[in-house]
């Protein structure tokens, strides 16, 4: 599964979700056995765990694969929607202290389906925030509309394409000024263009390059500094770059990636400057789940300005086979350049549990990164991680963190005044 780059999705998330993007911004289908939650909840020095205390308890002790943040029911605090794999799919509200109750059952369309990824935006224009949901194994995506107070109504009908699909990114990709959906396939990646009333068309043929990939990952960002967005695709196999003409048809850029000779299977990939000169490099979250003589270790890709990206990990990046079903940069620590964060599902004899499911790494500023994580996390983090959100849920002014647990309990981290 994988989460969208929200780096690019401000216009359409509302002013509260836009600030969380301020601070920023897998998928194993077989079962394994249930990861206990955590006893107890500590802090570091810069996050304390909330768990026990601000989540409902036993509701995210499920398979989540991944979480957004948005004001569904438009109260000026930020609520939860979370993808749950062959389950019914998870609304938290938040009750404008940081507290969330579970309002899934009244609010949110019941189907259980192989829920993978989630995209936020007003997509029939009526001024309230919706829900797409893409799903691999049964090949169902899900369209669910806001009618304005927080309770969402199936429209999935509206979606002109099925795939098995790991990855969503939505925004507008056509220049029509409305968010379109781009989903990532096993097969051809399909772009579905927006009306402005929810109403789809494939315009796939029209505006991206015919490829068969395994997508499970797609982010956009100005890659080559020409004002224009671009695609950046996470594969099973070869990463992909594409670079927009200018009017929304997106060419292949690949070749300014270097890419592996061996084998990587990336499940999450980000756009970030991480140090400081003004362009996007790349962070790939790499595992071994699928592809057997794949490499684990994540990779960190320095762009030179123009688009084109050299290889600096073993330079800038402490080596891992963590498996990183998900890693993102975002600014941990408050200092203003961006760290990373991965969430990991190490392999083991009975679980996938790990004991550091979450790593977090220190940015010194130039893109050089050191493990911190039993510094910037609390000790109570474990599960099996899939994905991160960064937001300030309890209205403090900090950045806390989502961290979603497939096989364990999901944990709620609050940023500590320092």
């Amino acid at each position: 599964m994988f989460k969208q780059s929200t780096a690019n999705q401000r216009q359409y998330l509302g002013p509260l979700s836009a600030l969380l993007l301020l601070w920023s911004a897998s998928h194993v289908t077989a079962q394994q056995p249930a990861i206990a939650a955590a006893a107890t909840t500590t802090s570091s020095d810069w996050y304390e765990d909330v768990t026990a205390t601000h989540l409902p308890a036993g509701v995210t002790d499920g398979l989540s694969m991944d979480a957004r943040t948005l004001d569904a029911d438009a109260d000026g605090d930020l609520d939860i929607i979370i993808a749950n794999e062959h389950r019914a799919n998870i609304l938290l509200l938040n009750d404008g202290s940081g507290r969330f109750s579970d309002a899934s059952a009244a609010r949110l369309p019941r189907g259980e389906h192989d829920s993978e990824d989630i995209g936020i935006a007003d997509f029939d224009g009526d001024g309230d925030l919706d829900i797409v949901v893409v799903s691999e194994d049964d090949q169902t995506n899900e369209l669910y509309l806001n009618d304005g107070r927080g309770f969402f109504s199936d429209a999935s009908q509206r979606l002109p394409v099925t795939g098995t699909s790991n990855a969503v990114l939505v925004m507008d990709l056509t220049g029509n000024g409305h968010p379109d959906i781009l989903i990532g396939n096993n097969g051809q990646n399909v772009l579905l263009e927006n009306d402005g009333a929810a109403n789809f068309t494939d315009v796939t043929s029209a505006r991206l390059p015919s490829f068969a990939d395994v997508t499970q990952d797609v982010v956009s960002g100005d890659a080559n500094g020409d004002g224009h967005i671009d695609l950046l695709f996470g594969n099973e196999d070869a990463n992909r770059l594409l670079l927009n003409n200018g009017q929304g048809v997106f060419v292949h850029a690949s070749e300014a990636l270097p890419l592996r000779s061996a084998a990587e299977e990336t499940r999450e990939a980000d756009f970030g400057d991480i140090d400081g000169d003004d362009d996007l490099d790349i962070l790939f979250a790499n595992v071994q789940a699928f592809v057997d003589d794949a490499d684990a270790q994540n990779r960190l890709l320095r762009n030179d300005g123009t688009g084109r990206f050299t290889d600096i990990t073993a330079s800038h990046l402490p080596p891992d086979q963590d498996r990183s079903f998900d890693g993102s940069l975002l600014d941990l620590d408050g200092d203003g350049d961006l760290d990373i964060i991965t969430c990991n599902a190490n392999r083991g004899t009975e679980s996938w549990i790990d004991t550091t499911p979450w790593r977090a790494y220190r940015n010194d500023g130039g893109g050089h990164f050191t493990d911190a994580t039993g510094e910037l996390l609390p000790a109570s983090a474990i599960g099996r991680g899939f994905d991160v959100q960064q937001a300030d849920f309890n209205g403090d002014g900090l950045p806390d963190l989502y961290l979603s647990s497939r096989d364990g309990t999901d944990r709620l981290l609050y940023g500590i005044a320092r």
